[in-house]
């Protein structure tokens, strides 16, 4: 497994995305797109102003350095704006396995593809260069549109985990955890991903 490869710069890109590390001038430009209820309605966190962004990124590079997880920011290459942020977390370079997770898309953003062309990328690269046997997402089980989204990766739904966070308001929230295998990787990556294939 090459683990070491997550203390590199990293990009990826298909003809939809391109994906650059989160410590990147242009994560400044998130100011157009963060301030949003919706975005962190199920995010454990709430960013509502220009001080909130600046710890939002403090906070996410402080974590990328401590190596608690690679973040991206997701550029819409059709339009060259930066449209949200993903990242890898939880590694566990010992298992093998991580979490996709921490995602968000700017309205303009959601359903056009971009999502899917992200996570492509990122299942891709976390399977076929870093070596995970194992890659996991999370989500709210309220949040029934990134339960569809999951799904429709091809990911296999495992379990919920009762008062698994707790949410800014202080309430505990349940989470939905899904999974997709190394040895599934293949096939799914042919039946749900055909348009990134390149054979």
């Amino acid at each position: 497994m090459k683990i070491k490869i997550l203390k590199s710069d990293i990009q990826l890109e298909n003809d939809r995305v391109l994906l650059v590390p989160f410590d990147n001038v242009r994560n400044e430009e998130l100011k157009d797109i963060i301030f949003d209820n919706e975005i962190w309605k199920f995010m454990g966190m709430r960013v509502h102003n220009e001080q909130g962004l600046k710890n939002y990124i403090a906070k996410t590079i402080k974590d990328k350095n401590n190596r608690l997880c690679y973040p991206f920011l997701i550029i819409d290459k059709e339009t060259n704006k930066v449209a949200g942020c993903t990242r890898y977390g939880n590694v566990d370079a010992a298992n093998k396995k991580c979490e996709i997770g921490w995602t968000w898309l700017g309205a303009e953003f959601q359903g056009t593809g971009l999502n899917k062309a992200c996570k492509h990328e990122l299942l891709n690269f976390g399977f076929e260069t870093v070596g995970f046997k194992r890659i996991q997402f999370c989500t709210d089980k309220e949040n029934l549109r990134s339960q569809k989204a999951i799904e429709n990766l091809g990911a296999m739904k495992e379990g919920v985990f009762r008062n698994n966070n707790i949410a800014p308001s202080g309430e505990s929230r349940t989470d939905i955890y899904y999974s997709i295998l190394k040895e599934e990787w293949n096939a799914i990556k042919d039946d749900v991903f055909p348009e990134f294939l390149t054979y």
